[in-house]
C-alpha cells in the first residue's frame, strides 16, 4: 500500500511539473504583456522599463527557475494588472466559482442520474431513446451557447432573469443551467452503461429469482453498485465546472473570469496561477480516488 501511494504521488508531482512548464511557455507565445501597459506611441525605453519591473527582461529559462523556486515557497507571484497576489486575487473569487459549481453539481446530479436509472430500466423504449437524445444535446451543444440562447429568451424577451452579475439566487439560475447543462448529459450516459453493465450480473439475475420486488432489486442492488464510477466522474467534473470560461458570458465574478481576464490582459502570473491549482485539484482528487480504490479493492494495489 506504502509503494502505491508513494508512485501515485510520484506521478502526480509529475504531472504538476510538465503543466507548470506547459502553461509557462504557453503564455509567453501570446505577446508581450508591456505593450498592453504603456500608451500608444510609447518608447523603446519605457517599454523596457516595463518588462523589467515584471521580470520579462532575464532569459526565459531564468523567469522558469524563478517561477519554479517562488511556487515552491507557495507564492504564484503578483498580477500585473491588478497588482495583487495571484494567491489572494484567487481566494477572492473562489467562494463564488464555488457556489456555482455545487449550483449546477446538483442540477446535473438530479436531472442526469435518474434519467440515466430509467434509461437503462427501460432500455430500447420510448424513455431510452428519449434519453439517448439528451444526451447527444447536451454533450453537443458547448455551456456558452447555451448561456447566451438563456439570456436572449429569459432576460431580453421576457424579462424574467437577469442576464449577468451575482448576489442573488436569480443570478445563480441560468450559469447553474447552462453549466450543469452538459454534466448532466455526462452523468446520464454514465449511469446508464453502468446501470446496464450491474443489471446483466448474475446477482441481480439471483435477486430476481429469490422474487424481490424490482424496485427493491434496482435501488438496493443495482444501483449502488453502478454508483460508484458515477461517483467518480462527479469529483472530478467538480473540479472542472471550477475553472470554466461559461462565466465570462454571465459576468460572474468566479475563477472562470479571472482565468479570462488574466488572458485578455497578457497577466501571465495570474493564467500560470488558476492553471496550475485547476490542475492540482484535479491530481488531488485523482490521487484521493486511486487511493480509494486500492483500500475498497486489493486488487489494485497488489497488480504488477
Amino acid at each position: 500500500m506504502t509503494r502505491f501511494i508513494t508512485r501515485r504521488l510520484a506521478y502526480s508531482l509529475l504531472s504538476l511539473f510538465l503543466l507548470s512548464l506547459t502553461i509557462f511557455l504557453f503564455v509567453r507565445l501570446t505577446g508581450d504583456p508591456a505593450v498592453l501597459f504603456v500608451e500608444p506611441g510609447a518608447s523603446q525605453s519605457d517599454l523596457e522599463a516595463i518588462r523589467q519591473q515584471f521580470g520579462l527582461d532575464q532569459p526565459v529559462w531564468v523567469q522558469y527557475v524563478s517561477f519554479i523556486a517562488s511556487l515552491v515557497q507557495g507564492d504564484f507571484g503578483q498580477s500585473f494588472y491588478y497588482r495583487t497576489p495571484v494567491f489572494e486575487l484567487y481566494l477572492s473569487r473562489l467562494p463564488n466559482s464555488l457556489l456555482l459549481a455545487t449550483a449546477a453539481m446538483a442540477f446535473s446530479l438530479l436531472i442526469g442520474i435518474p434519467s440515466g436509472i430509467l434509461a437503462a430500466v427501460r432500455v430500447g423504449r420510448f424513455w431510452d431513446s428519449a434519453g439517448k437524445v439528451f444526451a447527444l444535446l447536451g454533450l453537443s451543444l458547448p455551456s456558452f451557447w447555451v448561456g447566451l440562447v438563456l439570456i436572449l429568451f429569459f432576460s431580453v424577451y421576457l424579462g424574467w432573469l437577469p442576464s449577468s452579475g451575482s448576489g442573488t439566487a436569480a443570478h445563480l439560475v441560468m450559469p447553474a443551467f447552462a453549466l450543469g447543462w452538459y454534466f448532466a448529459a455526462a452523468h446520464m450516459r454514465l449511469t446508464r452503461s453502468s446501470m446496464l453493465e450491474v443489471l446483466g450480473s448474475e446477482y441481480i439475475k439471483l435477486a430476481r429469482l429469490k422474487g424481490l420486488p424490482e424496485s427493491l432489486v434496482i435501488a438496493k442492488h443495482a444501483f449502488k453498485n453502478a454508483l460508484i464510477p458515477v461517483l467518480t466522474l462527479a469529483g472530478i467534473n467538480l473540479v472542472i465546472m471550477i475553472n470554466v470560461a461559461v462565466e465570462t458570458v454571465f459576468a460572474w465574478p468566479g475563477i472562470g473570469r479571472l482565468l479570462y481576464e488574466g488572458i485578455t490582459f497578457r497577466d501571465f502570473p495570474v493564467v500560470q496561477g488558476v492553471v496550475l491549482m485547476g490542475g492540482g485539484m484535479i491530481v488531488v482528487v485523482n490521487l484521493v480516488i486511486d487511493i480509494l480504490y486500492a483500500v475498497i479493492d486489493p486488487r489494485i494495489r497488489l497488480e504488477a
